[in-house]
């Protein structure tokens, strides 16, 4: 039973992650971005009861990259392309068909995490974009303004534009550091620390712009906020 324990997490990644995209193709996108983030949980957890049972089977490996594309590949590209197309369906340019370009970053997500199975240089930080920062990113952008895509006429073009450096992002090389901690030492873990105290703040700003507009969409941008300073600070690494 024990070896079991793992999968059993992994398949509760997998659910959440089929429960956001059926959320998501409804238009309910406060309700997907929490059934990804509940995903990214099980994602951790998976990992830490495999190291901790000592568990560690072929197909332990393989379902959690199948989780892993829907949760946070398949859902934020639906949210994306949902709301693209809700938001322009009673406009004059209504977009249809072309919102699923939007499922291109599903693509290069799986792409990702095909890579991250066998590139033996990521066992302590990655190369590339996590993939569920990649999700957080956009389900938190699409939740907190699901009406983006109709503030502009070019406003879809722009979101779509921003899908492709997120899909160069998940495959480039450039390395990204893990919030994996193998000490509390400030020398050891400064960019962790820096990045944590930073989060704190991009949250707490967030949040109280939200109480003062009385808007608490302002709330679910911090996830996006928070993404974007990590993708900052791995583009401006310490010397």
């Amino acid at each position: 039973m024990k070896k079991h324990i793992p999968n059993i997490i992994t398949c509760c990644n997998l659910l959440c992650g089929a429960l956001a995209v059926m959320l998501a193709a409804e238009g309910l996108f406060h309700c997907a971005l929490g059934m990804i983030i509940l995903g990214a949980v099980f994602d951790f957890f998976d990992g830490m009861s495999a190291r901790a049972l000592k568990v560690n089977t072929p197909i332990g490996k393989e379902i959690d990259s199948l989780a892993d594309v829907i949760t946070f590949g398949l859902a934020p590209s639906v949210m994306l392309m949902q709301s693209i197309r809700l938001a322009t369906e009673n406009s004059n340019y209504a977009w249809g068909w072309w919102s699923a370009l939007a499922l291109v970053m599903a693509a290069f997500s799986a792409l990702r995490l095909a890579k991250f199975n066998i590139d033996e240089r990521q066992t302590t930080s990655f190369i590339g974009l996590a993939t569920p920062a990649n999700a957080i990113f956009w389900a938190s952008l699409i939740a907190a303004f699901p009406e983006m895509a109709s503030w502009a006429q070019f406003m879809p073009w722009c979101m779509l534009a921003v899908a492709a450096v997120s899909c160069w992002l998940l495959v480039c090389e450039l390395p990204f550091f893990s919030l994996k901690f193998h000490s509390l030492k400030w020398s050891e873990n400064r960019t962790r620390y820096l990045f944590l105290i930073g989060c704190v703040l991009v949250i707490a700003l967030c949040c109280t712009y939200a109480v003062v507009r009385h808007n608490y969409h302002y709330a679910l941008f911090s996830g996006t906020g928070v993404i974007l300073w990590y993708i900052i600070a791995n583009l401006f690494p310490e010397k």
